[in-house]
């Protein structure tokens, strides 16, 4: 991290099974915004002074955790965990889904509830397939919506006090 007397945008990736980690770190070099990458397990992450590799405990949720206690309103959160989402929506933070479907106040609560829908007709045997495979056109939303998200908190930055928050460290 620098010093910058202006906050930076902090992406805080849930990355597991997030499969747009080269996209961010594209947006993220384009824009130099620090990156997090957060997960029980060792992930490659690319040398860069802005990128950090964050690997948590194996505990239950201890990935979301981490990023649910550092999410703010200068981090974007990307997950496709509906209940981190949630978490992370609470605070302040642009939440956004690897497909680039935004998670905001006026969708998480019907977000929430299709999750447990999905999961009640799971259980029941309802429901036997899983979500649409990823594809190009997911990816290249996914990328729209990152790059306008950080252009949007970039631009809020400038515009508030100096004495905001600086992005959250490993």
């Amino acid at each position: 991290m620098t010093g910058d007397a202006l906050p930076r945008p902090c992406i805080l990736v849930d990355a597991d099974a997030c499969p747009v980690k080269d996209e961010i770190y594209k947006v993220a070099r384009r824009h130099a915004v620090a990156v997090r990458v957060v997960a029980n397990q060792m992930i490659r992450v690319p040398p860069d002074p802005d990128f950090a590799r964050v690997i948590v405990g194996d505990g239950f949720d201890a990935a979301d955790d981490w990023i649910a206690e550092r999410a703010e309103a200068t981090s974007i959160v990307i997950t496709s965990d509906i209940l981190l989402a949630e978490r992370c929506v609470k605070s302040g933070a642009v939440v956004m889904g690897p497909d680039g479907r935004p998670f905001d106040r006026a969708r998480i609560g019907g977000a929430v509830a299709m999750r447990a829908l999905m999961a009640d007709l799971r259980a029941m045997g309802s429901v036997t397939g899983g979500p649409a495979p990823f594809s190009a056109r997911d990816r290249s939303a996914f990328l729209q919506a990152l790059d306008g998200a950080v252009v949007n908190l970039k631009r809020q930055s400038r515009a508030a006090p100096s004495t905001a928050p600086t992005p959250p460290s490993a």
